[in-house]
């Protein structure tokens, strides 16, 4: 289970067997509400404005429609950042995400080709990371987004030391 803070925590009930679930930081969740509102803001002024001037100032009224889409967004969008964890085990990481459609994803530590991480414009301002995962087989390449910086790379070190722990025993 995640606390929402990019601190690990135990799942209720969790034996030593257990997966300790690690959240991913709130910056994620902030930066993606940013570009929901600056994306559709801009778009319902635009249209309130071109409907009110072509069609009348009856038909302006529909400029509202993208600001109810980004209110239902902004509620979505924390369901979905809630959804997303991972757990590094002994010999693998689980990364766990999806509100309706649920996907666990498993890469075996021996299996890993290739750990990057990344960071664009916008997440430098916010100050995160993601760690891409490539492995040999492509269907379970994996993202882990949303990462403080010192938390993706080290993150990225692990799991390239266990990788070539595991890959040089095959």
């Amino acid at each position: 289970m995640e606390t929402g803070t990019g601190t690990p925590m135990p799942a209720p009930g969790a034996d030593a067997g257990e997966p300790v679930w690690t959240g991913l930081p709130r910056g994620l969740l902030k930066m993606r509400r940013l570009l929901l509102v600056v994306w559709l803001v801009p778009v319902a002024v635009a249209l309130g404005v071109l409907l009110g001037l072509f069609a009348g100032p009856a038909w302006a009224v529909f400029a509202a429609l993208p600001l109810a889409l980004a209110a239902w967004g902004w509620l979505l969008l924390e369901r979905n950042w809630r959804s997303w964890r991972y757990a590094e085990r002994a010999d693998d990481l689980l990364i766990s995400r999806g509100v309706l459609w649920r996907e666990e994803t498993v890469v075996p530590y021996g299996r890993m080709q290739l750990v990057e991480v990344t960071s664009g414009p916008v997440e430098r301002y916010f100050g995160l990371a993601g760690v891409q995962l490539h492995t040999a087989a492509a269907a379970t390449d994996a993202r882990i987004p949303g990462l403080d910086p010192q938390e993706a790379e080290r993150l990225r070190d692990r799991l390239t030391e266990l990788g070539e722990a595991r890959s040089a025993g095959l």
